[in-house]
C-alpha cells in the first residue's frame, strides 16, 4: 500500500473529495459520548478524524493504517489543524489489529470505516476485526460504494472500471457481511442505501 500511496496521499483529500459521498453524514451521526473512543480503521490522510474531532470536540479519537505513507501525511495533517493531543494515528492490519496492543483501549464507543472496505483484501476480516473492538453500549458505522443498482448500467460500468484503476472494489456483499458479523457477535444491524444506491451504509450496536 505504500506504493500505490506514495504519490497519491498528496493529493488523495483533493480528488476524493467529489465521490466519497456519505462521508459527512457518517461523521454527523456519530454522536460519541462525552469522553467517548472514536477509532477509524483505515484512517489513511486523518481527513475524517479531524473532521469528527472538530464535530465532536468532547471525544477521544484513534486512528490506524497500514500504510505509513498515508499516516505520515496524517499525522502532518492532524498537527497542522492542532489536534495531536486528540488524535492518536498508529500503524496497524485493519483486519488482524488488536485493540488493547495498539492502543491500550479494550474497546471503542463508536468504531468506523469510510471507503476502505472497497480497497481492503480481507474486507471481510475487517469489518469482524472492527466489531470486535466495539465496547458495550457502542456501535460500529460503515460506509463505502454501492452497487449503483438504481443508477443506469451505463454508469455502474465507468464508474467500476475507473474505481478499478485505483484499486477499488465495491462489495456487492457488504449487507451480507455485515448480516454474519451482527449474528455472530449479537449485535444489532441496520442497513441503508444512499443517492440511489451510489453509496451504501451500514451500523452494528452493541448492547
Amino acid at each position: 500500500m505504500d506504493g500505490v500511496y506514495a504519490a497519491q496521499r498528496h493529493i488523495y483529500d483533493l480528488t476524493r473529495k467529489y465521490y466519497l459521498l456519505g462521508r459527512d453524514r457518517l461523521i454527523e451521526e456519530l454522536a460519541p459520548p462525552v469522553g467517548g473512543t472514536v477509532l477509524e480503521v483505515g484512517c489513511g490522510t486523518a481527513r475524517n478524524l479531524i473532521a469528527a474531532a472538530k464535530r465532536w470536540p468532547q471525544a477521544r479519537f484513534y486512528g490506524l493504517d497500514i500504510s505509513e505513507a498515508m499516516l505520515t501525511t496524517a499525522r502532518a495533517k492532524v498537527a497542522a489543524a492542532g489536534l495531536s493531543d486528540r488524535i492518536v494515528l498508529v500503524q496497524g492490519d485493519a483486519a488482524k489489529f488488536d485493540a488493547r496492543d495498539l492502543f491500550g483501549i479494550d474497546g471503542f464507543d463508536r468504531v468506523f470505516l469510510s471507503y476502505t472496505l472497497s480497497m481492503i483484501p480481507d474486507w471481510t476480516g475487517a469489518i469482524e476485526q472492527a466489531a470486535k473492538a466495539v465496547a458495550p453500549g457502542g456501535a460500529l458505522r460503515v460506509v463505502d460504494f454501492g452497487q449503483q443498482e438504481r443508477l443506469p448500467g451505463w454508469w455502474r460500468r465507468v464508474l467500476f472500471a475507473w474505481l478499478a484503476r485505483f484499486h477499488v472494489t465495491p462489495r456487492r456483499d457488504l449487507p451480507v457481511a455485515l448480516k454474519h458479523t451482527a449474528a455472530a457477535g449479537g449485535l444489532e444491524m441496520a442497513f441503508e442505501p444512499l443517492l440511489r444506491g451510489y453509496a451504501w451504509t451500514g451500523s452494528l450496536e452493541r448492547a
